[in-house]
């Protein structure tokens, strides 16, 4: 009787994967670490890193103004990243853009509003108030008035920058 011990298990099949893939997903890896290196320390804390890779982004930071040493430093934290699951920093990276995101785009909305506060006046006013009833109407009406001839006399933009400020402190996020 014969084993078919000659053949090959299915389940023993080796997944090859080209050079050009292997480098890409190294190059990811670094781009990965280059992104964590970029982290204020405060943004730093919140990803999920071991010791050996905090202390070879920090040893990165004290780098910073030698060239080629960050260079060489930024290919080594790629190649830890090889060895670990990155999955858990990737989702962190990803809420830090995603927060990013949400700010521009309040920061927008807040510069749409006081625009359309010194250009229309009273209109835009009532639109905004209508809106967000806790806003200042009288308050709203006066920075828009002086910030409108500010700009028509060609002054610094006092009244404009507060208006921005009046705006985004009392609008909620």
């Amino acid at each position: 009787m014969r084993h078919h011990d000659d053949q090959p298990d299915h389940d023993d099949e080796i997944e090859w994967v080209s050079k050009s893939e292997m480098k890409r997903e190294s190059q990811a890896l670094q781009q990965l670490g280059m992104d964590l290196v970029k982290l204020n320390p405060s943004e730093l804390a919140k990803v999920p890193l071991d010791d050996e890779l905090k202390d070879a982004i920090d040893l990165a930071h004290k780098l910073a103004n030698k060239r080629e040493a960050q260079r060489r430093h930024l290919q080594f934290i790629g190649k830890l990243m090889r060895t670990r699951d990155v999955t858990a920093i990737r989702d962190a990276l990803n809420a830090f853009d995603q927060k990013s995101a949400v700010a521009n785009a309040r920061f927008h909305k807040l510069e749409q509003w006081r625009d359309r506060l010194i250009k229309e006046g009273d209109k835009a006013v009532n639109d905004l108030v209508a809106q967000h009833r806790q806003l200042d109407r009288q308050k709203l009406r006066q920075l828009a008035r002086t910030g409108r001839k500010e700009l028509a006399a060609g002054l610094p933009p006092k009244a404009y920058r507060e208006l921005f400020q009046y705006l985004k402190q009392n609008l909620e996020p």
